[in-house]
């Protein structure tokens, strides 16, 4: 089933929803509760009134403030901690350091190589030295920045080429993963070869909302931490070791999260919190400043990449050659996942019969690299695509046409060997975006200043600017892969014409809460559901990460309320002589399909209280071997974007004036919530292809704060149109669903970068997009 939805932007970069016509849009009257419906969140008016509370507004009586010692140095060698100045202050309480450290004294999620402090070497700018409390905030401060530290400044490793080669920075070496794919015949040649080299900055996920938390001690000899965590269990985990205590005597409690794009992973604020409460014995609240948040949590992998494209004569792809090149920074983090989904997605969703690809993921003296929306997804979708425009304007033939020519359906082969069995509707998607009509032109007109690139005040002149039109076409893995044991519980319970759901899936902004009511409203039909706050006293349900909550989460909500729906009806169906699947529930009402039963919820419940807990487990994928091969999978989704952009070609400044989508879906279970995403999406990735870099000099991070960090604005947001949904359910994932929200931030920075190739004639082959690159000389 296929739909289309328009989003049309507004001048100041707004988008309004143009009017929708096909499944999506739903019935002319829609239910007032359930699947595809726009439901609203729940916390929406807290939210816009500004009174839902955050981790950053927790207090509690007795408070001491935290502050974090971080290195000035990206690797250096400790000689020397001398906290005696700093424990003298008056109103500090403690001073911790690596000695004070009671468990392992290194933590990771994959693998346990960073230092809950550094003891003896420094790995990357804004490591953690040591930590205090205090009566006050700036008291805090002030005490950490009396801490004397000696240092002998070593040479950093910053060039990821140059890791192979030198000392080890980490006791476990400098190459974290070595992914070496081979498929097809190492021999095959096609009759055109283009080659290219392209680099991947480093995009930060900025929240809005920097890092904060509070730690509670508690009478056992125990610890509460509240803090915005999208893994309570595993931070719960980390944090015990690393404080020498029994996992059930910590207890992790999710506040509010504002906003997660992986940068919620990092337990690096939550350790020294914890410590400083079971040191003092009072609660201990941080808050990050700005450049603690910048250079504490992981980023995007930079990334460098290599590649040589075969193609026939028609334009057919024979085989693809690349390296790639992924800098983790000091730590190894998510480093080895990022490289599988970097070196499985090497080619595109693009049928190539022959595809070697070498992958590697290094340890530098960078700042950290982890999970960050559609890692290694994002870095390889912008170099194939820069292969395939190329390999279009070699064979001088139309960048749509030759993508045509090679995409990949279902029933495809991965490079990986695994087989594509999920819909696979890429040319539908790149046919959709290609035939939408293109935006009006700006006109020579005073008043339409404002469209130039550059702004109405830029230097500019409308006779330089160029247009482009460009297309990217990206493809994502959800959930874990290589034999990530992806599971989720929940339990739903009725009392009287009220459900509750209880699972410890977060809420990141993704629109979890808001599903799982819309679940319970589907199976059970009762309009007032209630979505418990998470705590780790609740069974594990993984990371908010790659689309899981609505898969594995949704899935055990789904059937957690179908087992009450079968308690609930069961009796009813055994005293009218039918079978359950004769009743229905809707709008609190029980009724017959003969209409001989007629009753209420509340009435049939007659006091009691129904609930089921139920799990739910996709099925199992594999490692890659030696030779890059394996089901590492457990579904797939795709994207295509067309843009199009203005270009002035003296100044080398851009504007994206539109980004055309289409996407894979499998189904719209909150249409407003589905726009909202995948705009969102959009809107990053033109972020990461424009302005979004967080750069070093040597390892130094330059200028940690929302000044040098240059995120987009609304100003620099896009018309973004919606063109179509493609609707094709995925049958092994609950409610047909595919992930929406990382896909279009993969797929769009390639298409940006597509554009501005065909408005200037440049290779374009670094992003963000300097704007010598965009120069055109005259001549």
């Amino acid at each position: 089933m296929t739909g289309t939805a328009g989003a049309a932007g507004t001048a100041d970069g707004a988008v309004t929803t143009a009017p929708v016509t096909s499944a999506l849009a739903g019935h002319a009257e829609p239910p007032p509760h359930g699947l595809g419906v726009s439901l609203p969140a729940a916390d929406a008016a807290a939210k816009t009134q500004g009174i839902y509370p955050y981790a950053a507004d927790l207090w509690a009586e007795g408070l001491l403030w935290a502050a974090v010692l971080r290195s000035p140095h990206p690797h250096a060698r400790i000689l020397s901690i001398d906290t005696t100045e700093a424990a003298r202050m008056p109103g500090v309480r403690a001073v911790v350091t690596h000695a004070d450290v009671p468990g392992d004294t290194a933590h990771g999620r994959r693998i346990a190589d960073r230092p809950v402090f550094a003891s003896e070497i420094v790995r990357h700018h804004g490591e953690p030295i040591a930590a205090v409390a205090a009566d006050h905030p700036d008291t805090a401060r002030l005490a950490a920045a009396a801490i004397a530290v000696e240092y002998e400044v070593l040479e950093p490793v910053t060039d990821p080429e140059q890791a192979f080669a030198a000392e080890p920075l980490h006791p476990d070496g400098n190459l974290i993963r070595h992914i070496p794919l081979r498929f097809g015949d190492p021999e095959a040649t096609g009759e055109v070869v283009v080659e290219g080299l392209y680099r991947i900055g480093r995009q930060d996920p900025a929240p809005i909302g920097a890092e904060a938390g509070l730690a509670v001690p508690r009478p056992d000899g125990g610890v509460e931490i509240y803090t915005a965590s999208t893994d309570p269990h595993a931070d719960r985990d980390l944090a015990a070791a690393c404080f020498g205590l029994a996992p059930e005597r910590v207890k992790v409690v999710v506040t509010g999260v504002p906003g997660a794009m992986g940068d919620r992973e990092d337990p690096g604020m939550q350790l020294p919190l914890g410590l400083l409460a079971l040191r003092t014995g009072h609660p201990v609240k941080l808050a990050a400043t700005r450049e603690e948040s910048f250079l504490s949590h992981p980023h995007r992998h930079p990334t460098l990449l290599r590649y040589r494209h075969h193609a026939d004569a028609e334009g057919k792809l024979v085989k693809v050659e690349a390296q790639i090149l992924l800098d983790a920074g000091a730590y190894a983090d998510s480093s080895a996942e990022a490289l599988a989904a970097a070196v499985s997605f090497a080619c595109g969703p693009y049928v190539v019969p022959h595809a070697f690809v070498e992958g590697w993921a290094v340890r530098t003296n960078n700042p950290p690299s982890g999970h960050v929306r559609g890692e290694g997804a994002m870095q390889v979708c912008a170099a194939y695509e820069g292969q395939m425009d190329k390999l279009a304007a070699r064979l001088g033939m139309d960048p749509a046409e030759l993508r045509l020519r090679n995409v990949m359906a279902t029933g495809d082969l991965l490079p990986t060997g695994q087989t594509v069995t999920c819909p696979a509707p890429v040319a539908e998607l790149l046919r959709a975006v290609r035939d939408e009509p293109l935006p009006a032109l700006p006109q020579d007109d005073p008043d339409q200043d404002w469209l130039l690139p550059g702004g109405p005040d830029g230097a500019g002149e409308p006779g330089a600017v160029r247009r482009g039109v460009g297309y990217g076409l990206g493809m994502i893995h959800m959930l874990g892969a290589e034999g990530a044991d992806e599971v989720s519980t929940a339990t739903v319970k009725v009392t009287g014409s009220v459900a509750t759901v209880i699972c410890a899936a977060v809420e990141t902004g993704q629109g979890f809460t808001t599903l799982a009511r819309q679940i319970v409203q589907d199976v059970l039909g009762l309009e007032e559901v209630h979505v418990a706050p998470v705590d780790t006293d609740q069974p594990p349900s993984g990371p908010g990460a790659r689309s899981r909550h609505t898969w594995v989460s949704g899935g055990a909500v789904e059937r957690a309320a179908r087992m009450v729906r079968t308690q609930l009806l069961q009796p009813l169906a055994a005293q009218f002589g039918m079978s359950t699947e004769l009743l229905t529930i809707a709008d609190g009402k029980i009724t017959s399909y003969d209409g001989v039963l007629s009753t209420t919820v509340g009435e049939a419940l007659d006091g009691k209280e129904l609930w089921a807990t139920a799990q739910c487990r996709p099925h199992p994928t594999e490692p890659l071997d030696e030779t890059g091969q394996g089901d590492a999978f457990v579904g797939l989704a795709f994207c295509a974007v067309r843009a199009v952009v203005d270009v002035d070609v003296e100044l080398g400044s851009v504007r994206v004036v539109e980004m055309a989508v289409a996407q894979d879906v499998g189904r719209v279970l909150n249409p407003a919530q589905a726009r909202a995403r995948i705009e969102a999406g959009i809107t990053q990735g033109v972020g990461a292809a424009l302005t979004e870099n967080l750069r070093t000099s040597a390892g130094q991070v330059r200028r940690p704060d929302l000044t040098g960090y240059a995120l987009p604005t609304a100003l620099d947001t896009p018309d973004i149109r919606i063109v179509r949904l493609v609707e094709e359910r995925d049958v092994v994932a609950p409610f047909g669903a595919k992930a929406i929200s990382a896909v279009p931030v993969v797929t769009s920075p390639a298409a940006v970068a597509s554009a501005v190739r065909a408005a200037t004639g440049r290779p374009v082959n670094r992003l963000p997009i300097r704007p010598q690159a965009a120069v055109v000389t005259a001549g």
